[in-house]
């Protein structure tokens, strides 16, 4: 049974809304699966230390098995003291789905099997990718060229062709992915679900200064940056959050990757908390919108183009 199977009753379209840093909170998780889709959050947004339970009592009670069910993102790299704490609670809770990133752990995905969570773990590439599944992940993302945040460089098209080729569990595809086409386009790859980020900024429930709302509704693909600056990992940003900053887009120096600090990503003190990621589907968006708005705009467009293509010759 895949990963759509076993929650495609719950599903109003076959899409995950992909956990954001400081954006994915309660609400808009809330909104996401009320509306049809997984809605996810990383851990680390929870802050301070007791806050990431009182958001697993509050989405464990508040949604339903009529909701499509929610997901959990863990950062499993070194950098993490909380990993273990955060692992437990999603045991305690029984997180339906957990997103891991920045490097699989078999320990980890023991502890969400054994109460029958399942595991799905972004990569950007082939290689990481039969890592992951190597050490026990049920399924994988394919964050690919245009993903929002920590994105990879690689056609979606190559990427998923690869993975395709040895595995045929649960694929979800992150990059520019922000209308209903992109949806089945995804599909029609091989992916079985769409990985939703930037569109959902623009909505009335993310945790998003109004400005970083505003810029990305005004911006189009050709506004995104491709920097390792400011986290030590490549990903896509919007050039004019880098400008309001002070820096110049064209000219950014390099990050080292080993001194990544995921533990106090969101902190309100550091600088680059004002430096907005985006990815390049951004030009779908016009609107700042409720969620569930956006999820019925695109379902409206995935029908139409199912229809568009089992119209053709």
């Amino acid at each position: 049974m895949t990963l759509l199977d076993r929650f495609k009753d719950r599903l109003a379209l076959p899409a995950i809304a992909s956990p954001m840093f400081i954006i994915s909170q309660p609400d808009l998780v809330m909104a996401q699966c009320r509306a049809g889709v997984i809605g996810a959050f990383p851990s680390l947004n929870a802050r301070p230390s007791g806050v990431f339970e009182q958001w697993l009592q509050r989405l464990t009670t508040e949604l339903t098995d009529r909701d499509a069910p929610f997901a959990v993102n863990l950062i499993v790299h070194r950098s993490n003291p909380r990993l273990q704490e955060d692992l437990e609670l999603c045991c305690k809770y029984r997180v339906p789905i957990i997103i891991t990133s920045l490097g699989a752990q078999a320990e980890v995905n023991a502890a969400i099997h054994s109460y029958g969570g399942i595991v799905l773990h972004d990569v950007i590439n082939d290689r990481f990718a039969r890592k992951a599944v190597e050490k026990g992940a049920d399924g994988l993302i394919a964050v690919a060229a245009g993903a929002g945040g920590h994105a990879g460089t690689l056609s979606p098209f190559a990427l998923v062709q690869e993975i395709r080729s040895w595995f045929d569990g649960p694929l979800a595809l992150s990059g520019s992915i922000a209308n209903g086409a992109a949806i089945l386009s995804a599909q029609a790859m091989g992916a079985d679900l769409a990985y939703i980020g930037s569109a959902f900024i623009a909505t009335q429930e993310a945790n998003a200064d109004p400005a970083y709302k505003q810029m990305l509704v005004d911006s189009s693909a050709s506004d995104i940056v491709y920097s390792n600056l400011f986290t030590g990992v490549h990903g896509n940003y919007l050039r004019g959050s880098i400008v309001r900053a002070g820096l110049d887009p064209d000219n950014l120096a390099s990050s080292d990757p080993s001194k990544m600090d995921f533990a106090s990503m969101t902190d309100s003190k550091k600088a680059w908390r004002d430096i907005w990621g985006c990815g390049q589907g951004i030009g779908a968006v016009d609107a700042i919108v409720p969620a569930a708005d956006l999820i019925a705009r695109l379902k409206r467009e995935y029908q139409t183009a199912r229809e568009r293509i089992c119209a053709l010759p």
